[in-house]
């Protein structure tokens, strides 16, 4: 593609380089900010950037999300820096005065960087994928907006009909083009793993609703699935492809893994909250045959024909799928089923009804656990207990060696070589591409993406040093007859076999097992080692009165 072409894209503006302590002594700053390591999760991923009362609160960030957020850029702008840029996470919790304006809070954000992290970074430049968005050939299936309107996109989520496969779906109105490639890129990025750029030439804003498939889901769905690229084609006439143009890009120059301690006097500025509580919860039978489906919004969660041990799994941050991690469980917490409504408490500092704050994940665990110990009298506690778990050993090692200087990260896309096997057999859903891992890293990776088939942590045993690179192709555990050890998958509440061995399926699709053997060279072999589990001491079948 010519560079004539990308000369209508909207680039992300980024500061004034080089960008230093010394020159910012005058930026806003937080009262006061609580900073530390984010502590460990069964599913990771970035939370927050959003101003709660007088508190803005981020969650489970790496360096590259809170780069990202204080400067207004995409994550895959943000270059350089120490190999932990992507790996290690922060809870940063900052109080700011009110009223501030979203432009001063990022501003408070950069002077955090710069002064408990000494954050140094200047502008630069570099030649990077993107998925570009033009015009199609055909007809423009977008409608002009008519008159004055803010822009608005609703998520238009209903459950699936049975037998079908859940879609994602919006409707918008006064969209323009920037705001369009913004939100496409963050509802679809198991599809747009690169940032999306604007390349139609269109102006004004419009209306338009747009719907596809999620990716996992793709291969299951069949003829009734549509990729993201489908469904811009075909219902937005537009195209989105990927292609290389050059980027302006935030280099990092230096920054501490270790952050300056926090204040002593902390606790009097910035004192602990007590988490939110649900205000009222509804708790019925759910009625037979309707469709499982759950969200949050507005201040309360609604969840129609839910289990209990879904629920347990939720609150306690464990694997749903996973029967050993929860002990002491009656069966009836994988039969019974119930639809439940709880509102939180009116916030005056955050709003209620349609103006009340989104519910944070790590908020609703514990509103979520006393909501069982109210209503189904949930009595429990976590203690070691032995659980079936992997050992990664060599056999023919496969692994790529690594530079040492670049960053330790994973994504889901093909690797450098942008083979991607998931064209020529959509069974191999999965591909994740990794640099400069470690074997104990690896080991940590498998259980991060072995959803279905790993469930305890695997500890490395294979004696090779340094650090390596890989591509990954599997299936996911729901394409396959495989998950412990390559068994059948056991419904919630049962466990896998405990001899079976791996396989392949005669649809395609290639176990998590088969794979790490045959494309790394290396064998998760089954053990039995001590793991934190849940114990329930006693829970009631039937909840209290409403």
């Amino acid at each position: 593609m010519t560079m004539r072409v990308f000369a209508s894209i909207v680039l992300l503006p980024l500061v004034a380089a080089p960008v230093c302590a010394q020159s910012t002594d005058h930026s806003p700053k937080f009262e006061a900010a609580d900073v530390h390591v984010s502590p460990p999760r069964n599913l990771t991923f970035f939370q927050g950037g959003v101003l709660r009362g007088d508190r803005y609160v981020l969650r489970q960030a790496t360096m590259v999300d809170l780069i990202a957020t204080a400067y207004g850029v995409d994550g895959s702008n943000v270059q350089g820096g120490p190999t932990w840029l992507e790996t290690d996470r922060f809870d940063i919790t900052g109080k700011v005065p009110a009223p501030t304006s979203p432009a001063t809070i990022n501003s408070m954000l950069q002077s955090l960087l710069r002064d408990r992290f000494k954050l140094v970074i200047h502008n630069g430049s570099k030649p990077m994928p993107a998925f570009v968005l033009t015009t199609g050939k055909g007809k423009l299936k977008l409608k002009e907006a008519e008159g004055p309107g803010d822009a608005d996109c609703k998520y238009q989520g209903q459950p699936p009909a049975p037998g079908t496969v859940p879609s994602i779906a919006f409707a918008c109105h006064h969209t323009n083009m920037e705001e369009l490639t913004r939100n496409l890129h963050e509802w679809a990025r198991d599809y747009l793993t690169d940032p999306v750029l604007d390349s139609t030439g269109l102006k004004g804003s419009w209306d338009f609703d747009i719907k596809w498939t999620p990716k996992m889901l793709l291969q299951e769905a069949g003829r009734d699935g549509i990729s993201i690229f489908d469904s811009v084609d075909q219902q937005l006439g537009l195209k989105l492809e990927r292609q290389t143009a050059p980027r302006p890009v935030l280099i990092v120059d230096s920054v501490n893994q270790k952050p300056t301690p926090n204040q002593p006097d902390l606790e009097k500025i910035l004192p602990s909250q007590r988490p939110p509580q649900f205000d009222v919860a509804t708790i019925k039978p759910a009625t037979p045959g309707s469709q499982v489906h759950g969200g949050m919004s507005s201040g309360q969660i609604n969840m129609q024909n839910t289990t209990l041990r879904s629920m347990i799994a939720f609150a306690w941050d464990l694997d749903p799928t996973d029967d050993e991690v929860l002990v002491g469980a009656p069966k009836w917490i994988d039969v019974d089923r119930f639809d439940i409504l709880a509102k939180m408490v009116s916030d005056p500092s955050g709003g209620t009804g349609g103006n009340a704050p989104r519910i944070d994940i790590e908020d609703l665990r514990p509103m979520e656990q006393a909501l069982l110990e109210d209503r189904f009298k949930l009595k429990a506690h976590m203690e070691d207990r032995p659980v079936s778990a992997y050992t990664l050993i060599a056999v023919n090692p496969k692994l790529r060696k690594a530079d040492p200087l670049s960053r330790t990260r994973c994504i889901e896309g093909p690797g450098p070589d942008g083979k991607d096997p998931r064209i020529a057999n959509p069974a191999l859903n999965r591909l994740v591409s990794c640099q400069n891992m470690t074997m104990a890293q690896i080991g940590e990776e498998l259980q991060r993406i072995g959803t279905g088939y790993i469930y305890a942590s695997v500890l490395g045993a294979t004696e090779i040093k340094g650090s390596w690179d890989f591509t990954l192709s599997f299936s996911s555990a729901n394409l396959t007859q495989g998950t412990a050890e390559g068994g059948a998958v056991p419904p919630a509440g049962a466990s896998a076999a405990p001899n079976a061995s791996p396989t392949s399926e005669p649809n395609g699709a290639l176990t998590l097992f088969d794979a790490v053997r045959k494309q790394l060279g290396l064998k998760l072999e089954k053990q039995r080692r001590p793991a934190s589990v849940l114990v329930i001491d006693h829970i009631e079948e039937k909840p209290t009165e409403n």
